[in-house]
C-alpha cells in the first residue's frame, strides 16, 4: 500500500482539514443535500489521487444519462474502482459495498456521504432487501453503481462472470443501464508501484428499459459484460 502512503504524505498540510470536513459531513448526513455531499467527496478524491500520482482520464462523458434515476455497471478490479469513478463523474451516485469493508476508516466515512447500501452476501433475505431498496431509490431519482462481477477480478484488467442477480435492481426500476469499463485501476493500491499512473473510465452507451425488457439477467449480464471487455480490447492495442 506504498501508494496510500504517498497519498497521505503529499497531502501532510491539508490532510487534517479534508479528513475534519469528511468526518464532519459523515456525522451530519442528513443536513445536507447529495450534491453537497458529493461536492466533499469529489474535492478530497481530487486531492488523494494527486497525490498518489493518479490521473483519471473519462471517456464518454456524454453517455451519461441527462436524468437521473440510472444504475452503472463497472468492470471490479479492486478498492481504488470507487476513488477512481468519484474523480470524474460529475453527477452524484451512490453504491453497493459489502459489510466488511464498511468498517474501514476513511472508506467508512465516504460510503456513508454517499448514503451506501452494506450487504452480507451470505445473508439472502438482506441481499433482497437491499435490491429492492435500490430499486426504489432510483424511481425516486437516485443514481447507483453496482459491481457486477460481485468481486475484485485480481485478474488486472481480465473480467470474472457478470452475475445476473446484480442486474435485479435495474429491471425493477426499469432504469438505464450504463456499462462502465475501468482500465488499469488495479495498479494503485494492488502493486508495490508508486510510480505516475493514468486510470481509464469509460462511460458506455447505456442501455434503456425498452432494449432490455424482454431479456433475463443473465443475458443483460453477458451483454453488458461483452460491451466492458470490448473497450478493454480495443484500449490495449493502442
Amino acid at each position: 500500500m506504498k501508494r496510500i502512503l504517498l497519498m497521505v504524505i503529499r497531502n501532510i498540510f491539508r490532510l487534517p482539514k479534508l479528513l475534519f470536513r469528511l468526518y464532519h459531513y459523515a456525522r451530519n448526513v442528513d443536513k445536507y443535500t447529495e450534491e453537497e455531499r458529493y461536492a466533499v467527496l469529489k474535492d478530497t478524491v481530487y486531492h488523494a489521487n494527486r497525490g498518489g500520482r493518479i490521473t483519471i482520464k473519462a471517456y464518454g462523458e456524454h453517455n451519461i444519462p441527462k436524468e437521473n434515476g440510472f444504475i452503472f455497471y463497472p468492470n471490479h478490479q479492486g478498492l481504488f474502482d470507487v476513488l477512481a469513478v468519484l474523480d470524474v463523474c460529475p453527477v452524484p451516485f451512490s453504491v453497493i459495498n459489502k459489510k466488511e469493508i464498511s468498517k474501514i476508516p476513511f472508506l467508512k466515512q465516504v460510503f456513508t456521504c454517499m448514503k451506501a447500501y452494506a450487504i452480507d452476501r451470505e445473508d439472502i433475505k438482506q441481499s433482497l432487501q437491499v435490491i429492492l431498496k435500490i430499486a426504489n431509490d432510483v424511481k425516486h431519482g437516485r443514481n447507483f453503481l453496482i459491481f457486477a462481477e460481485g468481486t475484485r477480478s485480481r485478474q488486472g484488467n481480465k473480467l470474472l462472470d457478470f452475475k445476473g442477480g446484480s442486474f435485479k435492481s435495474a429491471t425493477k426500476a426499469k432504469c438505464p443501464i450504463v456499462p462502465m469499463a475501468i482500465i488499469d485501476a488495479y495498479k494503485a493500491f494492488d502493486t508495490n508501484s508508486i510510480q505516475k499512473l493514468t486510470v481509464q473510465v469509460h462511460f458506455l452507451e447505456p442501455l434503456l428499459y425498452e432494449d432490455y425488457k424482454e431479456m433475463k439477467t443473465i443475458e443483460i449480464a453477458g451483454i453488458v459484460k461483452r460491451q466492458i471487455e470490448e473497450v478493454i480490447k480495443n484500449s490495449e492495442k493502442h
